[in-house]
């Protein structure tokens, strides 16, 4: 009796495996066994919701893809619903987990690792027919998840290089394309057969349905689809750029008309993201969209992986059609309750509930926006890395330049746009703003005045330009209210500060130096509103500072 129970004592504090793998990258992120399952209890309640309160655990005809899988999580969990909901409807569970692992459960692994990952946690054994495997009436060592390596196709090359195929001989090829699919970098994937392609099979196809018709067969159709895609590429082949590419995987999957669709994905979408504009106007405009649970807050959903802008699950329901359930959390519990509304009310998806009703008394009035009066990138088309002269020595029209982190001196002669800016008052604002820190307070820098004679790299914006100081100095104030910050958080998902994060900024008459009570009383906030808006905005710090103009 001892030893049974220091047995059980010590099984228990063994932990899951699941638990302990280690990310490959911020790019493709293993779900924790914790958050699968918050996200199942979602799925299993839309499909309640949807189906006469019928529990989907004990359907054994619904079918399940994770279409990306890695660590194997969310079929490891699925199959283990599954085993307990079917008990009466196949009372011997030898029977019953061959049955789910055989007509239920299926997968197609990203790559050849993560193929054997995800069968080990699904069939207990390294291949699907091994002795050791829980599923006994597969033959295929694949089993039910699938992965066959899958090449980009290359387009767009104009570099032209020789060299050598396997036999020695000479061959040519262009070598700077980009993917037809997935727009990857041609010099940074194109390796050969010993790496890893990273050219996901379902977003490499024109036509989803017939690829799984090839792989799971004709008559096969999945009434859920769920997991956590890959969420970006490196696009230029130096780690300069990533582009998205989970989007992609969202598109293809509602191609293929799943009954539920839950997917987690950086939440950048709702207000940004480097080519998703399209991609975000069909999800706002799409009321199939039940449920969305949002992680603000950096590592909240995935401990130890950077996803600026945070990350949020959806579910997509075929027979739902109307407002959606959106849910914030924050530091793993809700924050406060959620809201049911439209996604398409405006452009962007406003994250915080909270903030709707204080959005919409600021424009119940009506006024134009300051993003049409801020410039955009490069206002004096002189780029980041820029370099100007450390004297204005010898220079027959100095324009004292403000670039990253030093200011210089440019030749007038040698501005490429804007130069009748130079002799006005301008208010500069830095184009990236943020921290490493897991929660932004702030959200724009501190406003810098400039006098006339001079201008600035694309390190900054110039929000606005005067014929007078004391007007640079109002807008400056304005924009340093936590007010202003406020509303410009709304559309800020990352340190990107670009003209768009303004389009929530309303155009006041700067016949003052406002403040942020001011401001809260022209708008008609509430006190509980006003509390909100200061609970997530930080004051900047040395206000004198900010009006140097030397």
């Amino acid at each position: 009796m001892t030893t049974q129970q220091a047995t059980f004592s010590i099984r228990g504090r063994n932990p899951d495996v699941l638990t302990c793998i280690a990310n490959l990258s911020n790019d493709e992120v293993f779900t924790s066994p914790e958050l699968a399952n918050r996200m199942l209890d979602k799925m299993a309640a839309a499909w309640a919701d949807s189906n006469d309160d019928e529990d989907i655990w004990s359907n054994p005809d619904i079918t399940f893809l994770d279409p990306f899988t890695k660590s194997g999580v969310f079929l490891r969990e699925i199959t283990s619903r599954l085993t307990k909901g079917l008990e009466e409807h196949i009372p011997d569970l030898e029977e019953r987990v061959d049955h789910i692992l055989t007509k239920q459960v299926f997968g197609m692994a990203i790559t050849e690792l993560t193929a054997m990952l995800a069968r080990r946690s699904l069939y207990c054994s390294k291949w699907a027919n091994g002795p050791h495997s829980i599923a006994k009436s597969i033959d295929d060592e694949h089993g039910n998840i699938w992965f066959d390596r899958t090449e980009h196709t290359w387009i767009g090359g104009t570099e032209w290089v020789t060299t050598a195929d396997a036999e020695g001989d000479r061959v040519g090829k262009f070598t700077n394309g980009k993917c037809k699919y997935c727009g990857a970098s041609q010099k940074a994937l194109n390796r050969g057969e010993e790496f890893e392609s990273h050219a996901y099979a379902l977003i490499h196809t024109e036509d989803p349905k017939a690829l799984l018709a090839e792989l799971f067969g004709e008559d096969m159709k999945f009434d859920v689809i769920i997991g956590n895609p890959p969420y970006q590429l490196d696009t230029d082949g130096h780690g300069n750029q990533a582009r998205p590419i989970y989007q992609l995987f969202v598109e293809q999957a509602k191609k293929l008309e799943p009954k539920l669709l839950v997917m987690i994905t950086p939440a950048r979408w709702f207000s940004g993201g480097m080519g998703l504009g399209a991609f975000r106007k069909a999800m706002l405009a799409d009321r199939n969209i039940r449920t969305i649970v949002d992680f603000p807050k950096l590592y909240d959903a995935f401990p130890g992986v950077k996803i600026r802008g945070g990350v949020a699950y959806f579910v997509r329901d075929s027979s739902h059609s109307g407002p959606c359930t959106i849910q914030t959390m924050w530091d793993d519990e809700p924050l406060g309750p959620p809201s049911v509304r439209y996604l398409d009310a405006y452009d962007i998806l406003v994250r915080r509930n909270e903030a709707i009703p204080i959005l919409e008394k600021v424009r119940a009035k009506a006024e134009p926006t300051i993003d049409g009066r801020v410039s955009s990138q490069k206002p004096f088309g002189l780029a980041t890395n820029f370099k100007g002269k450390t004297s204005e020595v010898g220079l027959r029209s100095p324009v004292k330049l403000y670039a990253n982190q030093s200011t210089v001196f440019v030749e007038r002669t040698d501005i490429p746009t804007n130069v009748e800016w130079v002799d006005e008052w301008k208010v500069l604002m830095t184009r990236i703003q943020g921290t490493s820190a897991s929660v932004e307070t702030k959200f724009l820098s501190k406003p810098l005045v400039t006098p006339p004679g001079t201008a600035c790299t694309e390190t900054y914006l110039v929000a606005g330009h005067f014929a007078t100081e004391d007007a640079a100095i109002r807008l400056a104030t304005y924009l340093r209210t936590r007010f202003v910050r406020f509303l410009v958080s709304l559309r800020k998902p990352t340190q990107d500060a670009l003209k768009g994060v303004y389009s929530f900024v309303p155009v006041i008459p700067l016949d003052r130096e406002w403040t942020d009570a001011q401001l809260y009383e022209r708008y008609g906030l509430t006190e509980e509103e006003v509390k909100f808006i200061e609970s997530l905005v930080a004051p900047h710090d040395d206000e004198a500072t900010w009006k140097t103009t030397v």
